[in-house]
């Protein structure tokens, strides 16, 4: 016999361990967006004028965001959500995420814009990863991206900058901050403060756990790729994800638990280590730090 939800007489499609919750179809897309719209309120309020920038891979968790803030904000003619993908040049992969992308905002009638390696960095990763390296692919890919995003954002004159980070996402990066000592990169993550250059960041999904992210985008029926990036088996945060979860089976609210921990402290911590200011670098212009920003150290660039 069907397990019904326990909000109503339906099937339930869902059991969510860490609250005890059968949810049907209706109800757990309720859930979803309960905590995303919590989240925003919380943390990254929304204001007339505001153009938010997302940045859009194509995956689950992007796809996902787009469609929900599009759910939120499309009827107020005061905000504008304009969506950002960067092509790294990953082959046989990046192609077909882009092709998602393209889709839902066409589907939206939402703004795209398409930047690639290639046209910024004069190389696609593929390439970058080619040559003798000290660090693995992701750490290439995760700095340029992220100078880049930042620029474009800033070139669009966005007043923030949402990405798909969901609640595995937090509770892996908290966990493999404590796990490598770096208190300075771990109060990063702290709820954003405005920083000159630096477009705002908001996570609207933070509080989201992945599978449910997944989900949301199959009973939506919303275009993504569940294809893994060719390069991810070189990242730490495999080994740390696979042990996160295993502590989630067994102790169900583990990651929960692991971000509200880090939201309590990170404020003391901010107090102990204040945030750097910050200066162009001199030679893209872009916010740093030093005199020279992290993506051209990689690049190579003097």
């Amino acid at each position: 016999m069907p397990i019904k939800c326990m909000k109503c007489n339906k099937d339930a499609i869902i059991f969510q361990k860490y609250s005890g919750m059968h949810l049907c179809r209706k109800h757990f897309i309720e859930d979803v967006e309960r905590k995303i719209k919590l989240t925003i309120r919380k943390q990254y309020n929304v204001e007339k004028g505001d153009i938010i920038a997302v940045a859009l891979s194509g995956g689950k968790d992007s796809i996902v965001l787009l469609h929900i803030l599009h759910k939120i904000f499309s009827k107020r003619r005061d905000v504008e959500i304009v969506a950002i993908t960067i092509d790294e040049g990953i082959e046989g992969y990046r192609e077909v995420t882009l092709e998602k992308a393209r889709k839902l905002t066409s589907e939206l009638g939402i703004r795209h814009i398409v930047r690639s390696f290639k046209d910024e960095y004069d190389k696609t990763l593929d390439e970058l990863v080619a040559q003798e390296r000290e660090l693995g692919a992701c750490s290439y890919c995760g700095v340029l991206r992220k100078s880049l995003m930042n620029k474009i954002a800033n070139e669009i004159g966005a007043t923030k900058l949402a990405t798909g980070h969901n609640l595995d996402d937090e509770a892996q990066t908290i966990m493999m901050n404590h796990l490598g000592g770096d208190v300075e990169r771990m109060i990063r993550l702290s709820p954003p403060r405005a920083l000159e250059g630096l477009v705002l960041r908001a996570k609207p999904l933070r509080k989201v756990p992945e599978k449910e992210i997944a989900l949301y985008a199959i009973v939506n029926d919303l275009p993504f790729d569940m294809s893994e990036c060719p390069y991810a088996h070189e990242a730490l945060r495999g080994e740390v994800r696979d042990m996160i979860n295993d502590f989630e089976v067994r102790h169900p609210g583990t990651k929960y638990s692991i971000m509200r921990g880090f939201d309590k402290m990170v404020g003391i911590l901010g107090k102990e280590f204040p945030q750097a200011s910050l200066t162009d670098c001199r030679v893209c212009g872009e916010p740093c730090t030093a005199e020279l920003c992290q993506a051209c150290k990689l690049l190579g660039r003097s």
